[in-house]
């Protein structure tokens, strides 16, 4: 989205793939929402929620954290059917 560098860790896909087994297999997919997200929308942390549609109805929502301007990691992703719960916070981009 700005340019970062986020980090998608091996701890950190299997913490996230043991928390979200319907996750599992879809790293592409994951890494994708982060390098072009279709939104990106404001946390409650300082967090960033990047959504980007997998198919009609269903949304990864991968959250990460940008320590500076160059680099930053993935927190945790998720997958939704709830984007309007997400669509409720601040849209960063696009504006």
């Amino acid at each position: 989205m700005n340019g970062a560098l986020i980090r998608l860790t091996a701890e950190r896909w299997t913490h996230i793939t043991e928390e979200h087994c319907e996750l599992a297999g879809l790293s592409y997919e994951v890494l994708e929402a982060v390098e072009s997200p279709e939104a990106v929308y404001q946390g409650f942390a300082g967090e960033l929620l990047a959504v980007r549609q997998l198919v009609p109805g269903k949304f990864p929502v991968v959250v990460d954290r940008e320590q500076t301007a160059e680099q930053g990691f993935v927190i945790t992703a998720f997958l939704t059917r709830r984007i309007r719960q997400i669509e409720k916070r601040r849209k960063v981009w696009p504006r």
